[in-house]
Parts: structure tokens; C-alpha cells; sequence
């Protein structure tokens, strides 16, 4: 009975470990992590050679964050679940990092809208985009369809152009007259082949590593609410989700570090699996070539209407297509639903959490280096270029010329929408 006791006090002092012992800008969730600037790269400046000039910059940015979509319905069943044990809960002694249950925990969080902390990314990015580039000038912005990146764009717009905002365009892909968009390129009828299903049948795979041994570990805390698998997946999705709307929540605190680790990884599997590298028949990288070729077409100019600035909004997947095309961010083994490897190159949480900025800029310089370079700032840190590096100076900045960048993206420029390896891969 005594060595019972004294285990049931480890197994209570182990889970009351609060997370907020840590710092919560250390928290990683995927891609439902709070924006925060990218890692630097050891040995990579982050600042150009002061005889280099930026002349083009094209942005892609992510919306701000956002309520949950289909990850409602976990949160829903834990508060059922809640509710269903409120007169437990107000007589029986909680630990400390579940007192909040005592006065009832309600969520209020508004499905697929953007928050006012994502309304306050976009507009914080919008103005340091403004003092970055000053030089730089835009009349239109692109977006997406989707409402949360509409509104994304205008945010950015406010904190860019200030109360000029209310004079530019304003336009989203069915604007547009291309047979397939580079910010929306998958799913639909461009590519009938391209599912999502097998993200969700990988990372579900992961889920049922990961999520049993919490639930069995905070049943044993807490053996009178029943918790099942779905109301752990609610509480982690509810501290994501908090986060997101209000900065903080009382459930990050109630899992250990290495739990919201694996939360962390099992979303990484999901978005490698349904829009990166380990996609079926290639899809992921193929998705990609559009915004690749776009690019490529914009710092050529071989369309002949090459604009200085690029102002575009869409999605964690665009730039993952991209990424996943780019070949940057490709892990060997390819990442998988048996566990997390010691190192990754495919990190969603630093690559894409909300508000995500990729920025590419095409600069020249009058000693440094010879002709035309590309630089990818992604989420305000230098991303290096490895794919195309050449020179002892590509390595320190992180940069490739541009004659090199459209080498080494050979797939990408072989590959056109309605093309037969398009139409083959795609089932049209």
C-alpha cells in the first residue's frame, strides 16, 4: 500500500509539471504554431553586403491565426465530456495545473475565422514590410479565396499602405484567367488524383502511438472524468486553438514537454504526407512546380510585365508546395508514422505556423556578386538555398545567382499544367 502511495505521488507530480515552467514562444505545434521569426542558420548572414541592392521581392504570406476547421469536433467532445462530470469536478481535489476545471472551462473560439491576434500578425508584418522595403512599391494584391486570407490581405494592407490601403486593387485567384493557380493549385479540377486523405491515414497512424500513453496518464490522475482518445486530441487541439485566439491557455499546461513534442511531429507527418514529399505519385513537389515556374517567370521577366513587388496571400500548403518542389526542406528517410528521427529538415512549426512569410528577393550588388542573386527570407531568416549554392559567398548568405537557381530547379521548369507528366500524374 505504502510503495502504491508513493508511486501515485510520482505519477501526480510528473503530470503537474506545468508547460509554462517553459517559455510558450518555445511552444511547437505544426502548423498551429503562433508566428514567430524563423531559426538562424549557423554560419548563414542575415545581412547583404552593404554594395547590394534589393530590386524585386514577390511575397507569399499565410493567413494570421485562425479558429479550428475540422478539429472543432474533438474540442466539442471534451467539452461534452466536461460537462457531463461538472458536479465531479466542483467536490474533488484537482491538481493545480487542472484547477482551472473548477470554475468551468468554456471555449469560445469562432471555426475557421481569423483571430484578433491573427488580424494583429498581418498588420504587424505589413508595417515592418514597409520599413524593410521603401524603395519597393505595389498597387495590387492577390489572394486566395478563402475569407480568413482575404481578410489576411487587408490587414497587411492596413499596416503597409496605411490609409492609401483603401486605394488599391484588391483581387483573389478566380479574378484571374490562369488554368491553374499558383496559390491554390491542388485539390480540385486540375488535379483530379490529388487527395489529402493519405495525410490524414499517416498521421491518424501516429495519433495511435502517441495518444494512448496521455490518456493513460492523465486517467490515472484523473479516473473519475473517463477521458477517451478524442477528448485528449480535444485538449491538445483546445490548447492549440487558445493560443491562436487569446495567447494563452490553461490546457498547454496539463501535457508534458515530450507530448506536445509528439502533438508537434504528428502534425509535421500530416502536412509531409498530404502536400509535401511523401504525397502519392509525387504530388506534393508537382503541385509546386506553379509557383516555381511563376517565380522563375517573374525574376526573368519573360512575360514582359515584370513588377518590382509582389504583394500574394494563401496558405500553409502554398508554401509547402513550393518548398516541397524547391526540394529545400527534404528529409532522408522520408519522415514517418513509426516516430520522429533524431534530425529533420521538415519543421512546420518553424517553416509554416500562422502568418508564415516566404519572401524571395532577386537583388544585385556592385563588387559582391556577379550578376543577378536570390535570397528566400522565410518568416524573417535567411533560408539558405542549398540546391544551388555554388560559390564560397552563396554558402555565407545563404544565396545562389539566378542563372544557378533556374538550374537546379530543372524539375520544376520541365513540367507545365496540361503537360503529359502533369496530366499523367494528375489522372486527366
Amino acid at each position: 500500500m505504502h510503495i502504491q502511495g508513493v508511486l501515485n505521488v510520482l505519477a501526480l507530480q510528473e503530470g503537474c509539471i506545468p508547460y509554462h515552467s517553459h517559455e510558450i514562444s518555445s511552444l511547437k505545434l505544426g502548423t498551429l504554431t503562433p508566428y514567430h521569426k524563423g531559426p538562424m542558420v549557423p554560419g548563414t548572414q542575415s545581412i547583404l553586403p552593404d554594395d547590394c541592392t534589393v530590386q524585386q521581392v514577390v511575397l507569399m504570406h499565410r493567413h494570421g491565426s485562425r479558429g479550428p476547421l475540422g478539429e472543432q469536433r474533438y474540442i466539442d467532445h471534451l467539452l461534452q465530456t466536461l460537462d457531463a462530470y461538472s458536479e465531479v469536478i466542483k467536490e474533488v481535489d484537482l491538481p493545480p495545473n487542472f484547477a482551472f476545471l473548477k470554475t468551468g472551462y468554456k471555449s469560445d473560439l469562432d471555426p475557421e475565422k481569423l483571430t484578433p491576434i491573427g488580424r494583429k500578425e498581418l498588420f504587424d508584418h505589413g508595417i515592418r514590410f514597409a520599413l524593410k522595403y521603401p524603395h519597393l512599391t505595389a498597387d495590387t494584391v492577390l489572394s486566395s479565396d478563402s475569407e480568413r486570407v482575404v481578410e489576411s490581405a487587408h490587414w497587411f494592407a492596413q499596416g503597409y499602405f496605411g490609409r492609401d490601403a483603401e486605394h488599391v486593387k484588391y483581387l483573389n485567384v478566380t479574378d484571374l484567367n490562369d488554368p491553374v493557380s499558383w496559390i491554390t493549385p491542388v485539390p480540385g479540377p486540375a488535379c483530379p488524383k490529388f487527395s489529402f486523405d493519405y495525410g490524414r491515414q499517416v498521421s491518424q497512424a501516429y495519433s495511435e502511438v502517441y495518444i494512448p500513453p496521455i490518456n493513460k496518464r492523465l486517467n490515472e490522475l484523473l479516473p473519475f472524468l473517463h477521458f477517451t482518445d478524442d477528448d485528449i486530441r480535444g485538449a491538445i487541439y483546445a490548447c492549440a486553438y487558445d493560443l491562436a485566439a487569446h495567447g494563452v491557455s490553461p490546457w498547454c499546461d496539463i501535457f508534458l514537454p515530450r507530448e506536445l513534442a509528439d502533438f508537434n511531429y504528428h502534425l509535421d507527418v500530416f502536412m509531409d504526407a498530404a502536400c509535401a514529399y511523401t504525397v502519392p505519385h509525387n504530388l506534393g513537389p508537382l503541385a509546386g512546380t506553379v509557383y516555381v515556374n511563376k517565380l522563375i517567370e517573374r525574376f526573368t521577366n519573360s512575360s514582359g510585365d515584370v513588377q518590382p513587388l509582389h504583394l500574394e496571400f494563401g496558405h500553409d500548403v502554398t508554401i509547402l508546395f513550393a518548398m516541397a518542389a524547391l526540394n529545400l526542406t527534404r528529409d532522408v528517410p522520408p519522415l514517418s508514422p513509426e516516430g520522429p528521427p533524431p534530425h529533420r529538415k521538415f519543421h512546420t512549426a518553424e517553416q509554416t505556423p500562422f502568418a508564415a512569410n516566404m519572401v524571395w528577393e532577386k537583388f544585385t550588388c556592385k563588387h559582391s556578386f556577379d550578376g543577378p542573386q536570390i535570397r528566400l527570407v522565410l518568416n524573417e531568416e535567411t533560408f539558405p538555398l542549398h540546391t544551388c549554392q555554388r560559390t564560397e559567398d552563396d554558402y555565407r548568405f545563404g544565396t545562389c545567382s539566378l542563372e544557378a537557381f533556374i538550374t537546379a530547379n530543372e524539375y520544376s521548369t520541365n513540367i507545365r499544367f496540361g503537360d503529359p507528366i502533369w496530366n499523367k500524374s494528375c489522372g486527366l
